[in-house]
């Protein structure tokens, strides 16, 4: 498991790549909130925006996962604990006031980053459209 990207995939490169040249700023692999043992992908502090993209296999994605063949019990209990993990950092966030973006590895990034960048330009400009 040491070989696998925690952060720095290449879906989070390009996502991050089209919303900073878009002008945004951002923190990366941060933590949200300083009480909370998660990092978050990419964390616009003043929006209060965390954003998340999440693997395939690691977070059981309904489209794409597939179940592993050797040591089945192990890592379908694994990916169950991740996919909690995930809902229960939802709620936490949430509770706290921010908005939390998840996004499928898959997605296509140009898809991802126009909504991170529609999501906090809304937020810091409020009454905005578009």
């Amino acid at each position: 498991m040491q070989a696998i990207r925690s952060r720095d995939t290449k879906p989070e490169r390009l996502v991050r790549q089209l919303v900073h040249a878009q002008g945004l700023r951002y923190r990366v692999a941060a933590k949200p909130l300083p009480g909370l043992r998660r990092t978050a992908d990419m964390v616009f502090r003043p929006a209060k925006v965390a954003v998340f993209i999440d693997g395939c296999y690691w977070h059981g994605c309904p489209e794409h996962y597939v179940p592993p063949r050797t040591n089945h019990g192990y890592w379908s209990e694994k990916v169950a604990r991740n996919i909690a993990r995930d809902r229960d950092t939802n709620q936490h966030l949430a509770d706290a006031g921010w908005t939390v973006l998840r996004f499928w590895e898959h997605e296509p990034s140009r898809d991802c980053a126009d909504q991170i960048i529609l999501t906090v330009n809304r937020i810091r400009r409020p009454g905005t459209t578009g």
